[in-house]
């Protein structure tokens, strides 16, 4: 499920609805908008295996296409809907109460947690190339991260992100 909301003229919010069965995965549908428009790959983490000593890691690119008078972009990742944290970010078993922590980074050495820029984590701010100003687009890697060792049921787990452009 996938929902835009406009909370002015030079900002948009989209909220991304995260699944766990055995795959976790962020759909997307394009749509453009006065400024910038983002698309985001699937991420999928496969299947969680509890008595793994390993974290089950994966990439996701997300790009960003802005007009030409659009001179810089920054993307923010909201909080978890579940667990109101950036660190950890957790999805929970609909009817259960079991939470499975897991985290969204801007770095592969998964140092930096993507958020507002604020309170230990990161944004992604993305400049128009230099030149004379046009159109452009950038794609970036963001990196997930399920921690090993939770003690968690089978079943489906999810949870809600919201990521902020703003220009």
């Amino acid at each position: 499920m996938l929902t835009w909301e406009k909370s002015s003229v030079n900002r948009a919010l989209k909220t991304i609805m995260i699944g766990v069965i055995a795959l976790l995965s962020i759909f997307e549908t394009d749509e453009a908008l006065s400024g910038c428009a983002i698309n985001i790959s699937e991420i999928g983490f496969g299947n969680y295996n509890a008595f793994s000593m390993t974290s089950v890691d994966t990439t996701c690119f997300v790009t960003l296409s802005c007009t030409s008078d659009v001179p810089r972009a920054t993307l923010s990742m909201g909080p978890s809907a579940v667990s109101n944290s950036f660190n950890p970010r957790q999805m929970r078993r609909p009817g259960g109460s079991d939470l499975l922590n897991y985290n969204i980074y801007v770095d592969a050495a998964k140092t930096s947690i993507f958020g507002s820029g604020k309170t230990g984590t990161s944004d992604i701010v993305l400049h128009r190339p230099p030149g004379p100003p046009a159109a452009w687009n950038r794609t970036v890697t963001i990196y997930g991260s399920i921690p090993p060792g939770q003690d968690v049921s089978v079943g489906s787990y999810s949870d809600t992100l919201t990521i902020t452009i703003d220009w």
